[in-house]
């Protein structure tokens, strides 16, 4: 009850309850206002921007943004993900066993854990990058969907942790182990959940785990399996999804799993590594060994193809750039950063300074984050003018290869060897 009282004359009665009447409905929507989330790869609509953040300061400086707390883990190379007050992240432990463990954001106490044995050894090549766990789990916020390397997804209670189900792509379909693990993210779109693995692209029903499709199954390259991970779009006034494997690009039909569309992306041993992301009725994907290329995905008499917009020599890697407007931020293979214009594929500027050989990207209006493996962070003001970096600051002392997550004034960034908290004051 709420007891207001006057020295002074009261109020009417009616403007006595029409201020309460503006009281109960602002605590109420206080009370119902959603927790700050990042629930899968690269954020809420899987396009690298933290929208729905306060607006970041100008510098990353002790004034502005402290460590509240760090908790030391196993290694992996999966981003944090962040759903309904707990932050969930992956291990591998003593190289046999996987474990995923969710965390109270505001203490970094431990709330629950989950694990299974499974690990591979990656080829002798890519050892220095380890053979740790690498997919960034997925969340409803009712489930947690994780990738395990050996093709398995699980899917988890994401209060509890308790398993609901799990599939075995190897079991399922008799395709080989992957040379690199499972890589790719899971994407949830309405009930379902699409993977690239087992040798293809896989949509399954995210409440059973029953497989209600497998297409486009092209392993491709050297060793197969896909590092990108998939997307949904509507592009050319078709709803799709949009996968690169090792050696292809293509549009599939989320209801049958049909190709609508492909073209063959050129990289070195099939390292087309980052995410493609989509501008207008088109994809911007770039490869190690290949080109930066915007492709115009059109229809004609029912069908849809896919044509050249434009491309540059510069050579993408592992990072998934940013849209800001119509312009592309995009880390190179060089370890500098470009800018392009998506309208025209004019290089509006290349950076003379290198970063490391990974960058995660998040923007939010014309500013971006950007965490590199070298464990530094940087404010950058987006411009297509330059690049101007506002500000920097060592956050961790081990590698950093994980994507950054933005869930409110919290930044979550995990290290080689734990997960820290972050927060802008």
């Amino acid at each position: 009850m709420i007891i207001l009282s006057f020295a002074v004359r009261p109020l009417p009665a009616l403007l006595m309850a029409a201020a309460l009447l503006a009281v109960v409905p602002a605590a109420a929507a206080a009370a119902e206002a959603p927790a700050a989330s990042w629930p899968q790869w690269r954020g809420p609509d899987r396009d690298g921007t933290a929208a729905a953040s306060p607006a970041w300061p100008g510098s990353l400086s002790e004034d502005t943004l402290n460590r509240a707390w760090h908790i030391p883990l196993d290694p992996s190379y999966s981003g944090p993900i962040v759903t309904r007050g707990l932050v969930i992240t992956t291990e591998t432990s003593k190289k046999s066993t996987e474990l995923v463990r969710a965390f109270k954001v505001e203490t970094g106490e431990e709330v629950w854990r989950a694990s299974w044995e499974g690990s591979i050894s990656v080829p002798f090549f890519a050892k220095s990058n380890g053979d740790w766990i690498r997919s960034t789990p997925a969340t409803d916020g009712e489930r947690v969907y994780v990738a395990g390397m050996r093709d398995v997804l699980v899917c988890l209670d994401a209060a509890t942790g308790k398993e609901i189900w799990r599939k075995d792509f190897m079991k399922e379909f008799g395709s080989e182990v992957p040379a690199f693990g499972f890589v790719c993210s899971p994407l949830l779109d309405g009930d379902a959940v699409y993977v690239q693995a087992g040798g293809g692209t896989v949509k399954l029903n995210k409440l059973t785990g029953e497989v209600l499709w497998r297409g486009f199954q092209d392993g491709g390259g050297m060793m197969g399996s896909a590092f990108s991970s998939p997307m949904v779009a509507r592009l050319a006034g078709r709803q799709q999804v949009i996968v690169q494997s090792r050696e292809k690009l293509a549009g599939l039909d989320p209801k049958s799993g049909g190709t609508l569309w492909e073209t063959p992306v050129e990289a070195f041993r099939g390292m087309n590594i980052l995410t493609p992301v989509v501008f207008k009725d088109g994809v911007f994907t770039s490869t190690y060994g290949g080109r930066s290329l915007w492709l115009k995905v059109s229809g004609e008499e029912g069908a849809l193809k896919a044509t050249e917009g434009w491309s540059q020599n510069e050579q993408g890697y592992m990072s998934t750039p940013v849209i800001i407007g119509d312009h592309a931020y995009h880390h190179l293979r060089s370890q500098r950063m470009v800018c392009f214009d998506l309208r025209s594929g004019e290089e509006k500027w290349t950076s003379s300074e290198r970063f490391g050989k990974y960058v995660s990207l998040v923007a939010q209006g014309d500013r971006l984050l950007a965490l590199d493996e070298r464990g530094l962070l940087y404010l950058i003001a987006a411009s297509p003018s330059q690049l101007n970096i506002l500000s920097e600051r060592r956050v961790s002392e081990e590698d950093t290869w994980a994507h950054l997550a933005v869930a409110g004034r919290d930044l979550f960034i995990r290290d080689l060897k734990g997960l820290s908290r972050w927060r802008w004051e």
